[in-house]
């Protein structure tokens, strides 16, 4: 393809420009698509989803509830992980002066 530019008047030149960076878009669409196909048609050989391999799909994240760092000298039913906030049983103990570290799990 043969094209004098030298000939084109700059409505022409600006008129060949845009054709050509929507050509160029469409090209890497069309490149896009035949990739995203492609790797689907082997996930699926495979017996998966494309979404759930790349993590886009529905995921169930658990939170695994953390064990208990300090307990209650009179009341062991009564601990706390040492996460969030501190439990009253726990603000009275340190205002009395003793240390966070007589209620640790042993």
């Amino acid at each position: 393809m043969d094209i004098d530019l030298k000939e084109l008047n700059l409505d022409e030149l600006k008129s060949l420009q845009k054709q050509v960076v929507k050509a160029i878009g469409d090209f890497e669409q069309r490149k896009r698509d035949e990739a995203l196909n492609a790797a689907k048609a082997i996930a699926s050989e495979h017996g998966y989803n494309l979404e759930d391999l790349m993590g886009d799909g529905p995921t169930k994240k658990s939170k695994s509830k953390a064990a208990p760092k300090y307990a209650h000298r009179e009341n062991p039913a009564l601990s706390w992980t040492g996460r969030g906030r501190k439990p009253a049983w726990v603000i009275e103990h340190l205002e009395s002066g003793k240390s966070l570290d007589e209620l640790l799990i042993k």
